[in-house]
């Protein structure tokens, strides 16, 4: 039987309860879910891309059916190589489909056989992103029921050293 594979991407700087949200429902659809940590020389992140991987590896724990990696270049070119032909994205408002919608016509476009399958946040992640949590992080505010404790450890690290 062919295994049912989806590529969850991201940037994932930092990983929030939102992202944990569709990694956990992810699990539940399909039979092996990678989550892809993308590399983007355009995009200055908080955290390096290891130290990414390394929350996200500390936060998720040892599941057989989930991968953390990381990426280069065209999405549908590492999807393809994974095996896979789903795009997994998480949805939060009408804002986050726009920018989506755009993405993922070019996608494929550019790999006609990858789909993007859109998934909707759990409503008490609904406002959640990680630039919010860096913010609140940032001015020292509470951030405990946003993230997980290592990511929140993290961050405390992180803004203590500016």
């Amino acid at each position: 039987m062919k295994k049912n594979i989806a590529v969850y991407p991201g940037s994932f700087d930092p990983i929030t309860y939102g992202h944990l949200d569709i990694i956990d429902r992810g699990l539940e659809v399909f039979d092996e879910l990678v989550v892809a940590v993308a590399r983007n020389s355009e995009k200055k992140g908080l955290f390096s891309i290891e130290e990414r991987l390394e929350m996200l590896r500390r936060t998720v724990g040892d599941k057989p059916r989930l991968r953390v990696d990381t990426f280069e270049g065209l999405l549908v070119e590492y999807v393809a190589r994974q095996g896979s032909r789903v795009i997994l994205r998480g949805l939060r408002a009408v804002s986050d489909f726009e920018y989506e919608f755009q993405i993922a016509q070019m996608n494929h476009t550019v790999q006609e056989q990858v789909e993007t399958l859109f998934m909707m946040t759990s409503v008490p992640f609904g406002y959640l992103s990680s630039s919010i949590v860096k913010e609140v992080a940032s001015l020292k505010g509470p951030i405990d029921t946003f993230v997980p404790p290592a990511v929140k450890e993290a961050l405390e690290k992180k803004f203590a050293d500016r």
